[in-house]
């Protein structure tokens, strides 16, 4: 990895809770109609500047908008790719303890990354506001085809999934040199769906499919490496993998044991943000997997399913666990997951939203002696 790229020991992985004056503006903007998109703007732009403000005042060195101009963290990205459409239905997915909102993705034509994608323009903002590094967080590779019914896949090619699949990894490289060109140094793909295929009873639902969970988990991997393998030496991708961030709920558990040696050597990604907040993610073994070399594990020790707030101690011990199995010089501390994957938010204040940003930074400082 060259000493060019953005890389840090503590980072977020990218929504933060909505402020009520942007829930509000959404509401009146996008449902009321009672103010246009250039007001929304510009009361989005003001929250998004007191956000950067408060993840800089953290002590953190890289920030995000908080998706703040976002409903989803994945669907408005997949919704401004071409071919790609959302449509709402009568029952959104089940998690744990709650419903999501029934919005589905659908490819009804040949997919394509727009010049004029809106989250270019997300980035561009975020970035004319920042004193420390930019970061833009986008679903992975993975998403376009995961979320996706089989019968919502129209495109006659597209029954061929190694088609569909290049035409995914296609549209991404775009996006990647997309990006790059806005100034993007530090790009994070959501692939959650690696830690899915954890699961077992996911499994079991994609052999009932007719798909083999370890092919899938092979072609992701190669999806992702194609997408970005032509980036320039100064940019840095990062992954983050969870279970589901819903309202403080999930979706899937299991150990990362199926996809550790995958993603870690398969995938060419520089960063690694593993949800490892509670028994649902497994074990540290699988971080034995990770190559001696300069990627980074990212480990979710934090929660931002609760309001109770980690200590410095606990999570001391936690690394002395971790480097067990890692070096501990290729490690890091992150969240397990943002703390409004939807703009409903988890259960947390913002108030302990806060203090768990600093907890990064008091943690890093403790452990590295840097963030």
């Amino acid at each position: 990895m060259s000493n060019k790229k953005p890389i840090f020991r503590a980072d977020h992985v990218g929504s933060l809770l909505r402020p009520q004056a942007v829930k509000d503006a959404r509401k009146a903007c996008l449902e009321d109609r009672n103010i246009n998109t250039d007001v929304l703007s510009s009361i989005e732009d003001e929250a998004i500047s007191q956000a950067v403000m408060m993840q800089e005042s953290a002590g953190l060195k890289s920030v995000t908008d908080g998706e703040y101009r976002r409903s989803f963290w994945h669907y408005d990205f997949l919704g401004g790719l071409t071919g790609l459409e959302l449509v709402e239905r009568d029952q959104g997915l089940k998690f744990s303890g709650a419903t999501l909102r029934p919005i589905f993705p659908t490819i009804p034509d040949k997919l394509d990354f727009p010049d004029d994608h809106p989250m270019l323009a997300h980035f561009v903002y975020l970035a004319s506001i920042s004193n420390v590094e930019p970061k833009i967080s986008i679903p992975g590779p993975s998403c376009c085809h995961f979320r996706t019914a089989v019968t919502d896949i129209k495109p006659a090619e597209y029954k061929d999934l190694e088609v569909l699949f290049a035409d995914i990894t296609r549209t991404y490289a775009k996006a990647v040199k997309a990006f790059y060109a806005a100034g993007c140094r530090y790009l994070q793909m959501d692939d959650i769906f690696f830690a899915y295929l954890c699961d077992s009873k996911i499994r079991a639902e994609k052999k009932a499919q007719g798909q083999d969970p370890d092919w899938l988990i092979e072609q992701y991997a190669q999806m992702m490496r194609n997408a970005i393998k032509d980036r320039p030496d100064d940019m840095t991708i990062a992954m983050h993998l969870c279970r589901g961030n819903f309202q403080s709920t999930w979706v899937a558990d299991g150990a990362y044991d199926p996809v550790a040696d995958t993603i870690f050597t398969q995938t060419d990604v520089d960063v690694f943000f593993l949800e490892y907040d509670t028994e649902r993610a497994g074990g540290l073994a699988p971080l034995r997997l990770l190559p001696k070399g300069n990627q980074r594990i990212m480990v979710g020790f934090i929660t931002t399913k609760s309001s109770e707030l980690e200590s410095v101690d606990s999570l001391v011990k936690k690394f002395d666990e971790a480097s067990n199995f890692v070096d501990l010089n290729q490690l890091g501390i992150a969240p397990q997951c943002g703390f409004a994957s939807t703009e409903e938010g988890n259960k947390i204040s913002e108030d302990k939203q806060t203090e768990k940003l600093e907890l990064l930074v008091e943690t890093a400082e403790h452990i590295w002696g840097s963030v």
